[in-house]
């Protein structure tokens, strides 16, 4: 069984930055490709971000050029760099594999960016 732990989140202004990590136990990690998904409120979960094993990256166009994935295999957790923070970017935002199958997903951080 995997275990996903979101943190970092928290209240930030319009251009502010935060730093997300994901710590996973359980499970071989660096053989996983990993991505962070992100939830508001009554609307669906979306996938913001990936990174692969060999450390390829990917983002959706709504945070491309702002936010950077990536991650440390020996610590066994995955990162995400928000900056130019955007009020539409609030939401609860979790990590799991992009992929196949999900991991039960963990309790999520929250992010709010208020102007």
């Amino acid at each position: 069984q995997v275990q996903l732990v979101e943190s970092g989140g928290g209240l930030v202004q319009p251009g502010g930055s935060l730093r997300l990590s994901c710590a996973a136990s359980g499970s071989i990690f660096s053989i996983y490709a990993m991505g962070w998904y992100r939830q508001a409120p009554g609307k669906q979960r979306a996938l913001v971000a990936t990174i692969t094993s060999g450390g390829n990256t990917n983002y959706a166009d709504s945070v491309k050029g702002r936010f950077t994935i990536s991650r440390d295999n020996a610590k066994n957790t995955v990162y995400l760099q928000m900056n130019s923070l955007k009020p539409e970017d609030t939401a609860v935002y979790y990590c799991n594999v992009p992929w196949g199958p999900t991991h039960p997903w963990g309790q999520g951080t929250q992010v709010t960016v208020s102007s």
